[in-house]
């Protein structure tokens, strides 16, 4: 019966830290994307940082650490270059989805630190993230400074503000 129970929890050339990291790392971001409203939610979120990881486990596990990792690696950036470039939309002159766009290379080079065997800074590049989007997305939505060209848009229509920005 132990036997039955290893061959079942055996993912080797991948461990099972690499691959809750990975989750989890992609759970963080996902959850903040997906409360805003933005593309690239929870599910697709895990999906693209667990996906970079297997990438980069599986080739290390495949050559025993005599590769180059640096290969897949490129190959990773490469591939999700191309997703996140289908996310970015032109509407009426104005790009759309950039900042999901850069969140999904993040999340494949979140991925790929796992994947190196990083794990405790996998999540910490997961919560720096999140401290960027809510913490710039703050700071625009309280100084009018912050609030020109393409960004002037990206503020609600009941956001905060106050009655001598109003008038300008």
């Amino acid at each position: 019966m132990a036997s039955i129970w290893s061959t079942l929890l055996d993912i080797s050339p991948l461990d099972w830290k690499g691959v809750l990291s990975a989750c989890l790392a992609g759970g963080i971001i996902g959850l903040e994307r997906q409360l805003q409203g933005k593309p690239a939610g929870i599910r697709t979120s895990m999906l693209i940082c667990l996906g970079s990881y297997l990438f980069v486990a599986v080739s290390n596990g495949l050559v025993n650490g005599a590769g180059d990792p640096s290969r897949v690696v490129g190959q990773v950036i490469t591939g999700i270059g191309f997703i996140g470039a289908g996310v970015i939309m032109n509407k009426e002159g104005i790009l759309h989805g950039v900042t999901s766009a850069s969140v999904i290379w993040v999340l494949a080079g979140i991925g790929v630190t796992i994947g190196l065997h990083d794990h405790g800074l996998g999540i910490k590049l997961a919560v720096l993230t999140v401290i960027i989007l809510v913490g710039i997305d703050g700071f625009e939505r309280r100084l009018k400074s912050l609030r020109k060209g393409v960004h002037v848009h990206s503020v609600p229509q009941n956001a905060d503000i106050r009655d001598d920005e109003q008038q300008s």
